[in-house]
């Protein structure tokens, strides 16, 4: 056998270990033997946790064998970026700054729910520091890689936790998303990235949690996966506010029940703020739109002049930036990244009305959205305007090349149709749409209606079987690679069970 244990879904592996066939404790040593060999290579983790994950496998064994009761994610192995908390191990935010934290007293409330469904937490993922950019770098940690070509970058600011799925190392991880964060990955890596309604899934960690526009939600590899993943991380929590009573599961739309979509409206956005969109991202986008034509979806493309509010987003996300980091760059400037120092510094820039006035350009971009979505089910357009760019772009000069042609800033170029959405609260969903013409991933993104993740998936999952994408596996010099011969039983994996 390959390295189909790697990548086997989580949903396969949880049913599997349900039913006595696969050992949580040989699944998870074989991922973490994987980890460390694909570690030197992509630099995705800033902690592997071997000795914890490997006492809560045989406490998952153990409750296997006792005929417990079994969450849905029983003995699954799962990583957290390194912006969440996770009980005994540092939080260092990507930073230099906070390199000697001290280990975080409790699980984030993700965490702990992710830990009560069963699964088990293997490693911490790298992310830039704060989460401040769309690449993965920066001075404390070095460089993280993607797995389809280590000279491209994984995206950011999930970067690590995608890097990590996309070369399975773990099926599924937790990211955040505050401007994109875990589609831009989603798309560089050749994932599924969901970002969810507004206070679907709390943000416990969030500073301002009734202006927020950051979110935390599932890097997968299949749709099944991320809606397994979202099923365990919504509901509400005390300490969001956007989560308390009013947010449910809501119930699959019946004219997505079956495989006819001839019901389904979908508004087609080839562009956002971004001037162009790569050729082969277009042409891939246009194949995901034909499939859910094939199926008898009306596709429409949408004419409406849309002010995409790309200065008053920057605003926003660099104002924000320069007041709460603000504390730190009189001592630490000269071990921050540079990236961080510049949004700072741009974003010190704004005044009080520019910031007022950006909150009201979101309340009428939400609205815009809204109108759309009177004539529309979902909207469709693609996640990235290119494939992942070199892991030495400069993201503080921002000038990146489509079709041979510079464009601007990325908001205006590479994921000008991801930070809309953080802005609007509207759930988003990055699927693959296949591959360039460098080989890299190319990804669609999905945009439903507040509360209607379970339509989203199921939009995606469709997609997913006429244009299947997971037999699609990375290849990279690591070791991580090497084949594991067959599944290893619950009896093969503890001599006390014979």
């Amino acid at each position: 056998m390959s390295d189909d244990l790697l990548f086997m879904p989580a949903t396969t592996a949880a049913a599997l270990i349900r039913a006595r066939t696969l050992s949580p404790v040989a699944y998870v040593d074989a991922v973490l033997g994987a980890m460390h060999r694909a570690q030197p290579a992509l630099n995705c983790f800033t902690a592997i946790l071997d000795d914890a994950a490997r006492a809560a496998a045989r406490a998952a064994e153990a409750a296997v064998m006792a005929g417990e009761a079994l969450g849905p994610l029983h003995g699954v192995p799962v990583h957290i970026k390194d912006l969440i908390n996770v009980a005994g191990v540092p939080t260092r935010h990507g930073s230099a700054i906070f390199a000697d934290n001290p280990p975080a007293a409790a699980d984030d409330i993700l965490v702990a729910r992710l830990k009560q469904a069963g699964a088990i937490v293997v490693g911490k993922t790298t992310t830039p520091e704060f989460g401040v950019k769309g690449l993965t770098d920066g001075p404390s940690f070095g460089i993280t890689r993607n797995p389809w070509n280590l000279e491209r970058t994984p995206g950011g600011s999930s970067g690590g936790c995608a890097a990590a799925v996309a070369a399975g190392l773990a099926p599924i991880g937790l990211g955040t998303d505050g401007a994109g964060s875990i589609r831009g990955p989603a798309a560089c890596c050749g994932l599924v990235g969901l970002k969810a309604t507004l206070g679907a899934v709390p943000n416990e960690a969030g500073r301002d949690a009734f202006g927020s526009n950051i979110y935390a939600g599932p890097l997968s590899r299949t749709i099944a996966d991320a809606g397994l993943m979202y099923s365990v991380l919504q509901g509400p929590d005390q300490n969001d506010p956007w989560s308390i009573g009013t947010h449910h599961p809501a119930s699959l739309s019946p004219a997505l029940l079956g495989q006819d979509l001839s019901a389904v409206r979908i508004g087609y956005i080839a562009r956002c703020a971004n001037p162009r969109v790569a050729s082969d991202v277009a042409a891939n986008t246009q194949a995901s739109l034909e499939a859910w034509a094939g199926l008898g979806a009306v596709i429409e493309e949408v004419s409406d002049a849309i002010d995409w509010i790309e200065y008053e987003g920057r605003v926003l996300y660099q104002g924000t930036f320069a007041t709460f980091a603000a504390t730190h760059a009189t001592t630490w400037a000269n071990q921050m990244d540079p990236v961080t120092l510049a949004f700072m510094q741009r974003g010190a820039g704004f005044s009080l009305t520019d910031f007022r006035n950006a909150e009201f350009a979101r309340t009428a971009l939400f609205r815009v959205i809204q109108r759309l979505f009177s004539r529309y089910d979902f909207l469709v357009m693609p996640t990235m305007a290119r494939t992942a760019l070199d892991v030495g772009h400069d993201a503080a000069n921002d000038e990146i090349m489509i079709d041979g042609q510079a464009c601007g800033i990325t908001r205006q170029g590479w994921t000008s149709a991801q930070y809309p959405f953080n802005l609007t609260g509207h759930p988003a969903l990055a699927v693959p749409s296949g591959f360039g013409v460098d080989g890299l991933p190319t990804s669609v993104q999905i945009v439903g209606k507040w509360g209607a993740e379970t339509d989203l998936l199921r939009l995606g999952g469709l997609l997913e079987q006429v244009r299947p994408w997971g037999q699609n596996r990375p290849r990279f010099e690591s070791g991580v690679n090497s084949p594991i011969r067959r599944h290893p039983t619950l009896r093969q994996a503890s001599a006390s069970f014979l």
